[in-house]
């Protein structure tokens, strides 16, 4: 699994850094999602992702730390994410860096999205994107091969894997990816030669 690897011992580490270069000068705007949004927070500003002593896996409370942001319209000032990793990536090294913004954090699970204004990116670290059943398709998969896994947290009525998963993410996901398809279209430039300059 790439995610206990380091980024450059990933087989096609050195194609993804040109696809990575690339967009600065293709791409108007980019979204990195788990993996690939700690690849490119490494790949752009030397961030390590750091292994957690268990996986971090459920549904865990966010806090919505810039109310005025673009890519925040319509959220509460707080949401329900899943989560589902085995690495984090940790507020104070990115705190540390001019220029990020943490958009959306936890207490408990981390920083879960960031803005780079400098390269046109969104990172996020956790899944607005889960359907109701993806992390019950993990958890099922891990039990019957004989992985050790914990039931997911928060996510289950009771914590009971008998009983079908409640969905409270779903809006904030809709807000998420709407917002940022929304800012793609009033910030791309007229003229397509123009993007990253």
């Amino acid at each position: 699994p790439i995610k206990h690897l380091p980024f450059e011992d990933v087989t096609y580490w050195d194609e993804l850094v040109e696809l990575m270069d690339w967009a600065q000068t293709n791409v108007h705007s980019t979204f990195g999602v788990c993996w690939g949004g700690m690849a490119m927070i490494y790949h752009f500003h030397g961030i390590q992702k750091h292994i957690l002593d268990a996986k971090a896996f459920g549904c865990f409370n966010h806090k919505n730390m810039d109310p005025s942001s673009p890519f925040l319209n319509g959220f509460s000032d707080g949401c329900v994410i899943p989560v589902s990793r085995w690495t984090e990536m940790r507020r104070e090294e990115i705190q540390a860096v001019p220029g990020l913004k943490i958009l959306v954090d936890s207490d408990e699970s981390g920083p879960c999205l960031v803005e780079d204004p400098a390269h046109r990116a969104l990172y996020i670290f956790n899944h607005l994107e889960y359907d109701s059943g993806t992390l019950k398709e993990e958890y099922d998969r891990d039990v019957a091969n004989g992985v050790p896994i914990n039931v997911p947290m928060n996510y289950y009525p009771d914590d009971d894997p008998s009983k079908p998963p409640l969905n409270r993410w779903r809006s904030h996901g809709h807000l998420l990816y709407g917002n940022w398809i929304n800012r793609i279209y009033q910030t791309t430039h007229y003229n397509l030669d123009e993007i990253g300059t």
